[in-house]
């Protein structure tokens, strides 16, 4: 028996709930894997899930916490823990 029969054999046996959950894992992985993303397709889908989490957005900061985010993070500490 090969590989795939054994699959299709085992799916047969499945109760509703777990076929369920195996086409959303196999939506996942046609996803995952596609081929037919390109970089910024992929790049875009991720912006697009963390926008969609409520992730971007969520805080408010200095526009250039990025690039200076030691200083703000040593001001911020030195005012917290300078009673020590």
């Amino acid at each position: 028996m090969t590989p795939i029969e054994q699959i299709q054999q085992d799916i047969q046996t499945l109760p509703p709930e777990a076929l369920n959950l195996l086409a959303q894992f196999i939506q996942l992985l046609k996803k995952t894997f596609s081929t037919s993303q390109t970089p910024q397709t992929a790049q875009k889908n991720i912006y697009e899930q963390f926008e969609n989490s409520g992730l971007i957005g969520c805080i408010s900061a200095e526009e250039n916490l990025s690039t200076n985010y030691k200083e703000i993070l040593a001001e911020e500490w030195g005012r917290k823990y300078d009673h020590r």
